[in-house]
């Protein structure tokens, strides 16, 4: 399937910066391609991440500056590629750049993201203002730019968005508010060659509450099928997010983030297609057991 931001346009979109770069993209190669198009260039040392929608650019200049404040304070965050002014804008499209880190033993786990997080929620707020935690506003953005999206579904992710956004507010205003990854999961840690575990991946990175963080392994265990994960999660970091009064106001807002965030590259991909459709039915008839497949594990669009 083609699309705006189908496999092929990004790409395009990754060769044109590495010529920009004067980096070779012999060696590309593709490591994700749902929200972003993220691709590792090894030799060059860097990875290109280009966000796959026209409606979110802003959040490219974000995780800039907060890669640049990471530096400063030793977060425990992968790092910015140096001496490249950022972001670059290709083609309409925004990215970023970052320093390629090869893949290290022993893998990562629930447990190393528990510690991080940990570490993470203590850097207090950089010296720039971030969004407040909004997933509500976060799923209209890319409800605005619905490639493939029949009315149906459109309007029943409107309703629940709606519905939905009085429980958020309310549980905003009730939680101490801190610096949050926004999209905590296993998939956004990486291992440095020094055995350090480190996050990666900051477009959702913002201010809120510092539950929503423990919300994702609790959410993907129960949808994907994992065993043991949230209960290694909660021992690392001394807290069950499941036990907490807001659970079922975050497991929603989880949930409709991994629903939603399909909607502008359902045009790229039957099987990303056909996933969303999984997805939403299972949210339709309110089965919280409906197993469902990470996006990233699905197969890529053929090239033309």
């Amino acid at each position: 399937m083609s699309g705006r931001f189908s496999e092929e346009t990004m790409t395009a979109a990754m060769r044109d910066i590495a010529t920009t770069l004067g980096v070779s993209a012999e060696d590309a190669q593709l490591l994700q391609m749902t929200n972003n198009a993220v691709f590792a260039l090894p030799e060059a040392g860097i990875v290109i991440r280009i966000a796959r929608t026209h409606q979110l650019l802003d959040r490219v200049t974000k995780v800039v500056r907060l890669g640049n404040w990471f530096a400063d304070v030793n977060a425990p965050t992968t790092r910015l590629a140096p001496y490249i002014e950022q972001p670059i804008q290709v083609r309409g499209l925004a990215a970023s750049l970052w320093r390629y880190i090869p893949r290290h033993l022993p893998a990562l786990k629930a447990e190393d993201l528990g510690m991080v997080l940990r570490e993470f929620h203590t850097l207090g707020t950089p010296p720039f203002p971030l969004p407040l935690w909004d997933p509500i506003g976060d799923a209209r953005r890319r409800l605005a730019d619905a490639d493939g999206l029949n009315k149906s579904d459109y309007e029943f992710l409107v309703d629940w968005c709606n519905h939905l956004e009085p429980e958020i507010a309310s549980l905003s205003e009730r939680e101490v508010q801190t610096l949050i990854h926004g999209d905590a999961h296993v998939g956004n840690l990486l291992r440095e060659p020094s055995g350090r575990a480190i996050m990666c991946d900051f477009d959702a990175t913002c201010v809120g509450p510092w539950q929503v963080d423990l919300a994702a392994v609790a959410v993907g265990e129960r949808r994907f099928g994992t065993t043991g994960t949230q209960r290694a999660l909660a021992l690392s970091y001394d807290f069950d997010v499941t036990h907490d009064p807001n659970w079922g106001t975050l497991r929603e807002a989880r949930e409709l983030k991994m629903i939603v965030a399909a909607v502008p590259i359902l045009a790229t991909s039957e099987d990303v297609a056909n996933e969303f459709n999984r997805r939403i039915l299972s949210i339709r008839e309110k089965d919280l057991k409906a197993p469902w497949k990470p996006f990233s594990a699905l197969r890529l669009p053929h090239r033309n």
